[in-house]
């Protein structure tokens, strides 16, 4: 027996074996998770999609880039959907969109699937990730999906040496870092050390540079800022690295046969559709200047009367009753007393700005424009209404924060301070679960 494995973007695969059809992560929409725009270009025929029978559906995460109700609801409601996730929400949800056998994955624990069996593997965050352990036809492949290996579960992996193919997340994802660009320290120039000695114990005999096959929007700064890696340096560095081993790219819709002896092409995905150029790379520019959150808000387009006022109303109030019923985490920078400045702009670039006084888990509006700041925020109108009602995910927001020079001790505190200490970050996404998932079922109850 083989065993085809094809791509279908960012972290979504699909393999078959001996009759059975499983897919990991399956996204069916360009762009996805809002404005994740897939890379190369690809677009989906759904209409087969929808004629298609998975055996079975597995789902590593929660992250709307993994588990999209989108996506799930172009498939017959009959499939067998397993998801690793500690919320009973996420299950109760995908319940609510129809599907009537939605099972939990415990880590270590086999599924077996026709001529499939799928094990969990931990991942370095076990309360949000998992990998994937799929065998078949006598092989090993290791979809690390965009995870990363914990140290203390390198060696039972390692007992699986030499796997087949490995599914390798290949990005140093710099999604802190562009929030403070003028903060930010310049991204290493080499692979991370510890990538190599990981696969160096897996011993694969194939690895594919898997997931953040996307780019955002073409007007955006973030295509050069944040993927600092390229296919050609993986290639090399890798190649170098792992001599026995081959580095194999598959862009959307390719498809391999994998056996014991040899990898070989195979017909692509049909419903997966190829856009243009297809081998095409990352143009990573660390050192270009960010453009002002203010030119960033002029290519969102205007909102209508309520959705403005539904921003103006948590600026004035939604925030400070959510802050206020949080506990500040342990050395936080607003632990002492600070002034925050959170500025929003429109679709014309027009800045209003919300002053506060911060200390603990104390917040107040400020009156006036005060002598001194201790933190700023900066965000488009748009996407903090997107985030209040449609799931917006923080990473598409464009959060711009401390772009500016404040006091010396203040500069000083910032040096240990987090920027997910931010306090729209901590009111948006602190204890929210689902909300992406959340708004898309509703939007697919409402349309019936």
């Amino acid at each position: 027996m083989t065993l085809t494995i094809s791509r279908i973007l960012h972290a979504g695969y699909v393999f078959e074996c001996a009759g059975t059809l499983i897919a990991c992560d399956p996204v069916f929409e360009n762009p996805f998770s809002r404005n994740c725009h897939a890379f190369p270009d690809v677009r989906f025929e759904h209409a087969q999609v929808r004629d298609l029978r998975f055996d079975a559906v597995f789902i590593s995460h929660f992250h709307d880039d993994h588990c999209s109700f989108d996506s799930l609801d172009l498939l017959d409601r009959a499939t067998p959907i397993y998801i690793y996730c500690m919320f009973d929400e996420l299950f109760a949800m995908v319940r609510a969109l129809g599907f009537t056998h939605v099972h939990p994955l415990r880590i270590d624990v086999p599924v077996p699937i026709g001529a499939f069996s799928v094990t969990p593997r931990e991942a370095m965050d076990a309360d949000v990730d998992s990998m994937f352990h799929i065998q078949a036809a006598g092989l090993n492949v290791l979809n690390v999906v965009d995870s990363w290996i914990d140290p203390a579960t390198l060696p039972a992996l390692a007992h699986f040496a030499p796997w087949d193919m490995v599914l390798w997340p290949f990005q140093t994802m710099r999604e802190i870092e562009v929030l403070s660009p003028s903060r930010a320290v310049a991204a290493p120039v080499h692979l991370p050390q510890e990538w190599f000695e990981q696969l160096a114990a897996l011993k694969p005999r194939y690895v594919v540079p898997s997931s953040c096959q996307f780019v955002q929007e073409p007007w955006s700064w973030y295509n050069h800022a944040f993927f600092p890696v390229t296919y050609r340096q993986f290639g090399e560095e890798m190649g170098a690295a792992l001599p026995d081993a081959r580095i194999v790219r598959m862009n959307p819709s390719v498809s391999f046969v994998l056996g014991q002896h040899a990898l070989s092409a195979a017909p692509p995905l049909s419903w997966v559709v190829p856009v243009g150029e297809q081998d095409v790379d990352y143009q990573y520019q660390g050192h270009a200047q960010a453009p002002r959150t203010a030119d960033i808000a002029r290519h969102f387009p205007p909102l209508t009367a309520a959705q403005h006022e539904r921003v103006m109303r948590y600026c004035e109030a939604g925030l400070l009753d959510k802050y206020r019923d949080m506990e500040l985490p342990e050395e936080s920078f607003f632990a002492t007393p600070r002034v925050w400045r959170l500025s929003v702009f429109d679709h014309e670039g027009q800045g209003r700005h919300f002053h506060y006084r911060i200390e603990g888990d104390h917040i107040a509006p400020l009156a006036g424009v005060p002598d001194a700041l201790s933190w700023t925020t900066e965000v488009p109108l748009a996407r903090l209404y997107a985030a209040l009602e449609l799931g917006e995910a923080l990473t598409s927001m464009y959060l711009r924060m401390n772009d500016a020079v404040f006091d010396a001790q203040t500069e000083a505190d910032l040096l240990d301070a987090e920027l997910v200490d931010d306090p729209l970050i901590r009111c948006l996404f602190n204890d929210v679960f689902g909300a992406y998932q959340a708004a898309q079922l509703r939007r697919i109850q409402e349309r019936g």
